[in-house]
C-alpha cells in the first residue's frame, strides 16, 4: 500500500474515495503530498516559512459525485492553522495540526478543472499542541513539521448520511452509537447477525460465543452500517480495561504493560513513513523483541497507525499533545535527581482552552481504536496545568480506558497510576495503592556508524559500544528495577526508546529501521518472563 492507495479512516470505510495526495505546488515549488516540507520525501526545494501557501489543480473523475450527493473534502491535518479555499471561495478554517476536518464543497465542484488553496500558519506558537517540534532542534527537541502532514481527499456521500460511530465493547459484546441523517440504520456482523437500530441512541449487541482481542490474538469483528443509500464498513474488538486495587487488568485478568517508547518519527518523513506499511512493520518489530505496548509519545498517528495495532495485536498508551512553555531546570534537571516540588506554571485561558478541546477531540477520535489502553494526559510537567479537574474531565468523557494524569513527576492526588521516570540509575521501586507505571527508563546509547542523523550524534542515558553490551545492560536494568517490583504493584515499564530520533540515539533500532542494535533473539527469550 501507498499513501495515494490508503484508506484514512479505516473505521468508518466507504467506497467513495479519491486521494489527493501527490504532486501539490508549495509557494511556487513542487511538493509531494502528505509529506511535510521539511522531510526528504517531500521532495520541496524551497524555503519553509511560517505562512505557507499550497495550491492543487484537480479533475473530479466522472460518474464520481451522483445526483443528489454531496461532495466532501478531507484533511487530515494541517499543522499549525489552516484556511481552506475551494475555487476561490473559503470552505474551512482549523486551528490545531493533529487531527482532521472536512469541509462540504458540492456547490462549488466544477465539471473541468479545480482548484484548492490551502493557506497555512505555522509559527509553533505554543497555544497549540506542538509535541516535540523546535525551530532550534537538538538532543530530545525535533525538526518542526509545517503545513499538511496527512491525507488529502474526497468522498461522494448521500445527503442523508452515517455521520459517526461510537462503540464500546465488553466481553460479551458492544453498546452501539450510529448517528446518522435518518430514523433507523440496518447494522450487520457478518457471521452474527443483523437488526435494526435507531439512529442517535445507544443499542447494545450481544457477540454469541465471543472471541476477545488480545495481544496473542487480536480478533476484529466486521461490522456493516446502512443509512438510507450509505453504505459504511467499520470493525470493533471485544476487550475490557479496568483498574482494580494496584492492578490494571485487561479482560478482566491483570496484565503487566511491557512497552517502548514511540516518537512516530521517520528519518526520511519525519512525521509519517514512506508509505503506511511503516507503521505495521514497526509494531511487528517490537513484537519480535517480545513488547506488547507502545506508548505513542505525545502525537496524534494517523489511522493507519491505529488500525496497524488493532489488527497486529499492540496495545498503545496515548499520550495527549503538550503545550505551553518548557524549562529544562524545573522540568527535567531538578526532577531528575529527586527534587519534584514546586508550583506548576499557570496557563493563560487560551491555551487552557485549546488543551482541553483537543484532548476532547483526540479522544473522540480515537474512541473506537481497541489497541488504546490508557491516555497520558501531561508529560514531565510540560505545560502542566489544571490536572485534576482535567483528569476528571477526560475520565468521564471516556471512562473506558486507563489515565496516567501526569508521566514522570508532579504526581496529583488524582490519577489512576503512579507514575515514575527513571534514568541513569536502576532505583528500587516502591509501589503504592495504585498501579505503579515506570512510563519511561534506559535509554541507553548505542551509535552505529552509518545510520546516524548526525555524525557527531551522542544523545542517550547511558553508552554502549556493542550488540552485547546493549542487551545485557536492558536485561540487567529489568533484573534489577523491574522484575522486583512487580509482585509489589509495578503494573508496566517503558523502555526508551523504539528507534534512535535525530540526535537521540538510545533506539531499539537505527533512526532508518536498518539495523536493530540488541540481540534479538536473546532479549525475546528473556521477555517471556516478564509477566504478573
Amino acid at each position: 500500500m501507498s499513501w495515494m492507495t490508503e484508506y484514512p479512516r479505516p473505521q468508518l470505510k466507504r467506497e467513495s474515495f479519491f486521494c489527493l495526495n501527490g504532486e501539490w505546488v508549495l509557494d511556487e515549488q513542487k511538493i509531494q503530498v502528505p509529506f511535510p516540507p521539511q522531510s526528504k520525501l517531500s521532495g520541496f526545494a524551497g524555503e519553509v516559512k511560517d505562512m505557507l501557501t499550497y495550491v492543487k489543480l484537480f479533475r473530479l473523475p466522472e460518474g464520481f459525485l451522483p445526483r443528489g450527493w454531496r461532495l466532501m473534502l478531507h484533511f487530515g491535518a494541517v499543522d499549525q492553522i489552516a484556511d481552506v479555499f475551494f475555487n476561490g471561495r473559503p470552505v474551512a478554517h482549523h486551528e490545531g495540526g493533529y487531527l482532521p476536518f472536512s469541509a462540504d464543497v458540492t456547490e462549488l465542484i466544477k465539471q473541468g478543472e479545480n482548484e484548492i488553496v490551502v493557506a497555512v500558519l505555522d509559527a509553533l506558537d505554543h497555544d497549540y499542541p506542538y509535541g516535540k517540534q523546535c525551530k532550534k532542534r537538538g538532543g530530545m527537541w525535533y525538526t518542526p513539521v509545517s503545513g499538511i502532514w496527512q491525507t488529502v481527499w474526497m468522498e461522494a456521500v448521500p445527503e442523508k448520511r452515517v455521520e459517526s460511530i461510537r462503540i464500546t465493547p465488553d466481553l460479551a459484546g458492544i453498546t452501539l452509537q450510529v448517528e446518522a441523517g435518518c430514523g433507523e440504520v440496518q447494522v450487520c456482523i457478518p457471521g452474527v447477525g443483523e437488526q435494526t437500530v435507531p439512529s442517535g441512541q445507544p443499542v447494545r449487541i450481544d457477540v454469541p460465543q465471543p472471541r476477545l482481542w488480545t495481544v496473542e490474538d487480536p480478533h476484529l469483528y466486521a461490522l456493516h452500517i446502512t443509512a438510507g443509500e450509505d453504505r459504511v464498513e467499520s470493525y470493533f474488538a471485544l476487550r475490557t480495561v479496568e483498574v482494580r486495587g494496584n492492578r490494571i487488568l485487561l479482560n478482566g485478568e491483570p496484565v503487566f504493560l511491557n512497552g517502548v517508547l514511540d516518537q512516530g518519527y521517520f528519518q526520511e518523513g519525519i512525521f509519517l513513513p514512506e508509505s503506511p506499511e511503516g507503521y505495521a512493520d514497526d509494531v511487528r518489530r517490537m513484537k519480535a523483541l517480545g513488547f506488547n505496548m507502545l506508548r505513542k509519545h505525545i502525537k496524534v498517528e494517523l489511522e493507519a497507525f491505529y488500525y496497524a495495532c488493532d489488527r497486529l495485536g499492540m496495545l498503545v498508551l496515548q499520550d495527549m499533545v503538550n503545550s505551553g512553555p518548557y524549562n529544562f531546570l524545573l522540568d527535567t534537571a531538578l526532577p531528575t535527581i529527586g527534587i519534584t516540588k514546586r508550583p506548576l506554571l499557570p496557563a493563560g485561558e487560551k491555551r487552557k482552552q485549546v488543551f482541553m478541546q483537543h484532548a476532547l477531540d483526540t479522544q473522540r477520535h480515537l474512541y473506537n481504536h481497541p489497541c488504546i489502553v490508557g491516555y497520558t494526559i501531561f508529560n514531565e510537567g510540560w505545560g502542566q496545568h489544571d490536572t485534576e479537574a482535567l483528569y476528571r474531565l477526560l475520565k468521564e468523557n471516556d471512562p473506558t480506558r486507563f489515565y496516567d494524569a501526569a508521566s514522570g513527576w508532579f504526581i496529583p492526588k488524582e490519577t489512576d497510576v503512579d507514575s515514575v521516570h527513571v534514568y541513569f540509575r536502576n532505583k528500587k521501586l516502591k509501589p503504592g495503592q495504585r498501579p505503579m507505571l515506570l512510563s519511561e527508563c534506559g535509554g541507553y546509547a548505542r551509535p552505529i556508524a552509518g545510520h546516524l542523523f548526525q555524525p557527531d550524534a551522542k544523545y542517550g542515558y547511558g553508552k554502549t559500544d556493542t550488540e552485547q553490551a546493549l542487551t545485557d545492560k536492558i536485561i540487567q536494568m529489568y533484573e534489577e528495577m523491574v522484575l522486583p517490583a512487580i509482585p509489589q504493584g509495578l503494573c508496566g515499564v517503558v523502555y526508551t526508546q523504539l528507534s534512535d530520533v535525530e540526535d537521540e540515539i538510545n533506539g531499539l533500532y537505527t533512526y532508518d529501521r536498518q539495523v536493530c542494535k540488541v540481540d534479538a533473539e536473546k532479549l525475546a527469550a528473556y521477555m517471556k518472563k516478564v509477566r504478573i
